[in-house]
């Protein structure tokens, strides 16, 4: 009789377990449980093009209506999973059902921080994490609103940048002292912090919100002790990982699901993949990815080692971000004692940053600069060493560095 495997999570991770899994032979049952109303779709998109309005909802999901059942997966939507007993190998749902498996895939990914201060629950505040979130804001993102935007990483700039095309009034509000601080370096922070203000968009850093405020909805925002009158407010304070199913189960969690390199948790019959998980990255550290990369390539990992042909995870990260016409591109991971080597110029709205570790490139950012990214990828992947000097003159192509 052959395996059934039951999915707990219905993002990006599960929909490439799947493909995967039948890819490598895989020939048993397969349930997939999703605690929205949809099948796996993308999320990247929801806080660009698709708030914009310029992507349609069909475009967002990775498979069409009839992948799943081709795939002989069933889909177990609007359904959230409660318990899982190790034991027994089953799994409770919120509608009391238990399902039974022989192997088990957590793909759980993350759920919003919340914003902690008074008011934070008025109508009004607004997160973005899925789809039923932006069709919420987007009723109400209207040109001539005033909206605060409190967090300046990814999520925060790339509805800032929406805001700012559609003709909304936009305030950021960073508790930093720059722009996607831990996501990049001070050139970039620079060069964006700059860009959003040519579009408008006021940037308020070292300052937090303290409250928020109205009668029965938002008003205004509080902020380093200065009132600021809002009709929206979005949160994007960063995410943590939904691990409480695993811990409960007793799973070892630490900022994560814990998963050595070929996704297997603690129990043999149980594996993770995607945001949720915290595995040992390139480098030898324990890490926890927030990118579709991680959520692929993990899921690839996870499917090999359920059919007993386990391949170690290694791959290069990288993630991007669309603000404007502008394309971030980012791979490898940064640390603050990097050698950084600005190649390109700014003031061209076209350039990278690499990051050397040792001689070697560890990273790179790229600002509308494609080859540069993809070469990049290449050199870090190969732990390629450097000379600084080559890798800053234009007169270079990247192809040649290689």
């Amino acid at each position: 009789m052959s395996e059934s495997l039951v999915i707990i999570g219905a993002g990006q991770a599960a929909a490439q377990a799947i493909q995967s899994l039948r890819a490598e032979g895989f020939a048993g049952p397969i349930t997939l449980i999703g605690d929205e109303a949809y099948a796996p779709y993308q999320r990247p998109p929801l806080s660009k093009a698709y708030l914009l309005g310029s992507f349609a909802r069909e475009r967002l999901f990775l498979k069409g209506d009839h992948y799943y059942s081709e795939a002989g997966c069933e889909l177990l939507l609007n359904t959230s999973a409660t318990a899982i007993d190790r034991a027994k190998k089953t799994v409770t749902l919120s509608d009391g059902r238990t399902l039974s498996y022989d192997k088990l895939l957590l793909a759980t990914g993350t759920k919003v921080r919340k914003l902690r201060c008074p008011g934070a629950e008025l109508p009004g505040v607004h997160y973005l994490r899925d789809i039923a979130d932006v069709d919420g804001l987007q009723a109400v993102f209207q040109a001539g609103k005033r909206i605060a935007i409190v967090g300046g990483g990814y999520i925060g700039l790339e509805v800032a940048a929406v805001g700012a095309k559609r003709g909304l009034d936009v305030t950021v509000f960073e508790a930093m002292d720059r722009l996607m601080a831990r996501a990049v370096s001070v050139p970039v922070s620079d060069f964006y912090a700059a860009e959003h203000e040519k579009f408008g968009v006021k940037l308020k850093l070292r300052t937090g919100v303290e409250a928020i405020e109205g009668s029965g909805k938002v008003e205004a925002v509080v902020a380093g002790g200065v009132r600021y009158p809002a009709n929206i407010v979005l949160v994007g304070i960063g995410v943590l990982p939904n691990d409480a199913l695993a811990r409960a189960a007793g799973l070892a969690c630490e900022d994560g699901i814990v998963v050595d390199q070929n996704a297997r948790t603690g129990d043999p019959a149980i594996f993770a993949a995607g945001d949720c998980t915290r595995h040992i990255g390139r480098e030898g550290t324990a890490i926890r990815l927030e990118c579709v990369q991680n959520a692929i390539d993990q899921a690839k990992h996870a499917a090999l080692a359920m059919v007993e042909r386990p391949k170690t995870y290694s791959e290069v990260p990288w993630f991007w971000s669309d603000q404007y016409d502008l394309k971030l591109q980012i791979a490898g991971l940064a640390r603050p004692s990097d050698h950084i080597v600005l190649r390109g110029d700014v003031a061209s709205r076209k350039f990278a940053v690499f990051h050397l570790r040792d001689g070697a490139v560890a990273a790179v950012e790229a600002v509308n600069a494609a080859p540069e990214y993809l070469v990049g990828k290449k050199l870090i992947a190969q732990g390629t060493k450097i000379a600084p000097e080559k890798l800053a003159d234009l007169s270079i192509p990247m192809k040649q560095m290689a």
